[in-house]
């Protein structure tokens, strides 16, 4: 559990972070999260199933690979889910404050830490 301290950690110093967490897709439970900004428990659950429909989308219309990340833009916060590489099931869920948040820069530390997630 460390680990995952360790990662919503180094994902809430990112500028403009409003809120995180780690979530285990396939059962939308969340594992570990830190800050506000929605209700994470909610948003674990719900963006679960957005990744499953995405990749049954992503298979019934044959493409190969995998979801490097999701951006959903919203009024005034930006909502990156990255799924995890090492942890089949897991993702990463960040949520930004529009205004006071760098996309891209967000983006690359998510993936920095998401490929420090250790084996849960």
């Amino acid at each position: 559990m460390s680990n995952l301290k360790e990662v919503t950690n180094g994902l809430m110093e990112i500028d403009g972070a409003l809120g995180c967490a780690i979530v285990d897709f396939t059962t939308g439970m969340l594992l570990a999260s830190e800050g506000s900004g929605v209700d994470l428990e909610l948003a674990a659950a719900g963006n679960s199933e957005v990744v499953k429909a995405k990749l049954k989308t992503m298979k019934s219309l044959g493409i190969d690979g995998g979801i490097e990340d999701i951006l959903i833009t919203l009024d005034t916060q930006l909502h990156i889910i990255r799924p995890s590489t090492s942890n089949e099931g897991l993702f990463i869920y960040l949520v930004l404050d529009k205004k006071n948040s760098n996309l891209a820069l967000a983006r690359r530390k998510t993936n920095d830490l998401e490929k420090a997630l250790k084996q849960v």
